[in-house]
């Protein structure tokens, strides 16, 4: 199961980058809607950062343990 989150947690890179290309074709189009998509971008890539950070933390802890 651990195996599993961790190919997971790069969905969140995927669907980052994702927002980040749509951002940047409304870009041309629609300024308000691709500030949104570059903010969800933004905060998806924070959240895969929380998640690895905290993975890493429990992988250290079960590993002391």
């Amino acid at each position: 199961m651990q195996s599993i989150w961790k190919f997971l947690q790069y969905g969140y890179l995927v669907v980052g980058i994702i927002f980040l290309v749509e951002g940047i074709i409304a870009l041309s189009t629609d300024v308000t809607r691709a500030m949104i998509m570059f903010g969800l971008s933004v905060f998806i890539v924070v959240i895969f950062l929380f998640k690895r950070r905290f993975r890493r933390k429990i992988e250290a802890r079960n590993k002391q343990q």
